[in-house]
């Protein structure tokens, strides 16, 4: 049976198998380390694991093709012994996709937001759902300055078209989630306004995925280094749940579970 996003917000589990992303890059230094991790996930009550094996962290560089997937397959494989807890996939490489269709993954997480077509069509031929997310360059050059003519108009134009041409190739438009990228060439001014018009997002889909988890603009506001800054992320993303967010990735699935079901069941 082909996966569905429920009906309730979904917290999303970020599993980074890389030695440099910005928070628990290297953290997980063996498959061994990296499967008991998944497993807490979901003891603690993950809806979907996303897990990916290419830093896109400011000033990040690519990785190539079999350094990816050598990062990535006997994760997923394993996984796959014990759980058919839906996984994620983040990145933009096609065939990465096309190794891992095996495995029964759910999601594919494109930061480019669908720049190469083959992965769309990947998605509408395996009815995977396909995350759209919006990023000025690349993370090798994002946070040069980055500069908008009208924020909110600029992130929507860009996601829309997105949107359009996924629909175009065929995309159910109810598999289709889309991300307004935050940290990905944005100042922390931004990253706020962001989260503020959040709700604006909700005229191009409901499936609006969101993640801010430990990043700078959390440490902006609270003065604390990634390690110290569950707090701030946790009501950043409640904010983010109450303007209309369906997906929240984060890094501390536990206290996010908790926010996420005593908002829903007070307030949604």
């Amino acid at each position: 049976m082909k996966y569905k996003l429920p009906d309730h917000k979904s917290i999303m589990g970020i599993l980074n198998v890389t030695p440099d992303s910005f928070y628990d890059g290297g953290k997980y230094k063996n498959t061994t380390e990296i499967i008991n991790r998944i497993k807490q996930m979901i003891e603690q009550g993950v809806d979907i694991i996303d897990i990916g094996a290419e830093s896109t962290r400011p000033g990040s560089k690519a990785v190539s093709l079999d350094e990816e997937l050598r990062r990535l397959t006997p994760v997923i494989s394993e996984i796959r012994k014990f759980s058919d807890i839906p996984i994620s996939i983040d990145t933009t490489k096609a065939d990465v996709i096309k190794e891992l269709i095996k495995y029964n993954i759910q999601i594919v997480n494109d930061v480019s937001a669908g720049s190469d077509n083959e992965i769309i069509n990947l998605a509408r031929e395996n009815q995977l759902y396909i995350s759209l997310m919006h990023m000025q360059k690349n993370p090798l050059t994002m946070q040069d300055k980055p500069e908008y003519d009208n924020l909110i108009a600029d992130i929507f134009s860009f996601l829309k078209d997105k949107y359009q041409n996924c629909v175009n190739l065929g995309i159910n438009p109810s598999k289709i989630i889309i991300d307004p990228g935050f940290g990905f060439g944005k100042t922390i001014e931004h990253n706020f306004t962001i989260l503020k018009n959040l709700d604006v997002f909700k005229k191009i889909s409901e499936n609006i995925l969101v993640g801010i988890s430990r990043k700078s603009m959390i440490g902006a506001v609270t003065g604390k280094e990634p390690n110290d800054r569950l707090h701030g992320s946790i009501a950043a993303e409640s904010i983010a749940i109450f303007n209309g967010a369906r997906i929240i990735r984060v890094h501390d699935i536990e206290p996010s579970v908790l926010m996420k079901n005593v908002i829903e069941k007070m307030c949604i």
